[in-house]
């Protein structure tokens, strides 16, 4: 094979590396909680099945969780699939809290699934999910 044959060859193959690349939204979830392997359940996500206005989304997350020192949740991260930047924000909670619990507004464009996961002092991930859709977009393009 000629150098200018590999060449091209190695050319060719150059997009699909890029294409190869890891989902957008699993690689938010990775750098949020590392390795570890979500589990479902000890998580409520509550959002309202549709959003009249996608500008005020309200958002509540409650972990179960007793919060002691023994025992709690140390943050909360929230995900947006079809946001260009999927990571919509992380809270840092402490065992001097009463409740394992947030509550928050955000704002969406347009249908999609949004993910919360709670990470515990232990180490163990919990997960929770909700569909939402969104009748009037709160997101300027």
């Amino acid at each position: 094979m000629s150098v200018t044959r590999r060449a091209t060859l190695a050319l060719a193959l150059l997009p699909f590396s890029a294409i190869a690349q890891e989902d957008p939204v699993q690689a938010a979830i990775r750098a949020a909680v590392g390795e570890a392997t979500p589990q479902e359940g000890g998580i409520t996500l509550r959002v309202p099945p549709q959003a009249e206005n996608g500008g005020q989304v309200p958002l509540t997350v409650l972990v179960e969780s007793p919060q002691t020192v023994a025992q709690h949740v140390t943050a909360i991260h929230l995900f947006a699939t079809r946001n260009p930047t999927p990571g919509i924000a992380s809270f840092r909670l402490t065992p001097a809290l009463a409740r394992a619990e947030i509550q928050t507004r955000i704002r969406m464009a347009e249908n999609q699934t949004l993910i919360a996961l709670a990470q515990m002092n232990d180490g163990r991930v919990l997960r929770a999910t909700a569909e939402i859709r969104v009748s009037a977009g709160g997101c300027l393009t």
